[in-house]
């Protein structure tokens, strides 16, 4: 049988080295749109109804952690997150402030959804740096100068702030220009800028004025502090000032670049 004459191969080599040939684009049939609408739709309403009608995503169990002084019986009860209902509709941002309003102990709170049945509830409380007698009682007051909580029984490790302002003088001018409030905001400046041993061994912080405050430590020590301005340089000074002169009794760092100390 002969071949392919030499005229028909240039054909076919003309036709191969050719542009390609245009593939039209051919539009999905009505019925491929139909399917896929009506299994969107489907997987929608499945998906909100899993959410919102099905028992696989509601509230079963709300876990509280970080709590120190509160119980995780009083942080569920002052969240009041809604058991039962869908795990999605739970409003987180209001359980927050319900807690905050509720628990003034608590200083910052996380609301997080555990799939598929949970709450969590993770608290910070506020730690007081002073305490403020009234009564036979005690208020917690935290580095800020908030007031958070009336306790009975004084918690160990924390000084106890004693005001006695001074109503004539230097001191009783202090008081008309800064009131109570906001002596008591700068005792708490104070006592934040405490290095570590010595806020163990401070018993109280007395303030007479807004330029005299005073510390009352252990093995009947006390520190004249001043204002609560440059407190750093008056921690520096009193650490220091301590290591120098162990068997000092008094100490006065109210002006840091001059720090004294004294026996008696």
């Amino acid at each position: 049988m002969a071949g392919p004459t030499t005229a028909e191969r240039g054909e076919r080599q003309q036709e191969s080295s050719g542009p390609p040939r245009t593939r039209w684009f051919r539009p999905p049939r009505l019925r491929t749109i139909i399917i896929t609408a009506l299994a969107l739709v489907l997987l929608a309403g499945g998906t909100v109804w899993v959410l919102y009608g099905s028992n696989w995503t509601r509230v079963e169990d709300v876990s509280v952690s970080g709590t120190r002084v509160l119980t995780a019986a009083q942080v569920r009860e002052a969240a009041e997150v809604p058991v039962g209902d869908p795990l999605v509709s739970v409003d987180t941002e209001a359980v927050e402030a319900r807690l905050r309003r509720k628990l003034p102990r608590v200083d910052e709170v996380g609301v997080e959804r555990s799939w598929p049945h949970g709450i969590g509830l993770k608290v910070t409380e506020r730690t007081p740096v002073l305490l403020v007698q009234k009564g036979g009682k005690f208020v917690e007051v935290d580095d800020e100068g908030v007031r958070f909580a009336t306790v009975s029984r004084a918690p160990k490790g924390v000084p106890t702030l004693e005001l006695e302002p001074a109503r004539s003088g230097s001191a009783g001018a202090s008081l008309r220009r800064f009131d109570e409030d906001r002596l008591i905001r700068e005792a708490v400046r104070v006592a934040g800028r405490l290095p570590d041993a010595v806020a163990r061994d401070t018993r109280a912080v007395k303030v007479r004025s807004y330029d005299d405050i005073s510390l009352e430590l252990s093995r009947e020590r006390t520190v004249a502090w001043g204002s609560g301005e440059q407190g750093a340089d008056k921690a520096r000074a009193l650490t220091a000032l301590m290591k120098a002169t162990s068997k000092a009794r008094h100490f006065d760092v109210s002006v840091p670049t001059a720090p004294a100390s004294s026996a008696s």
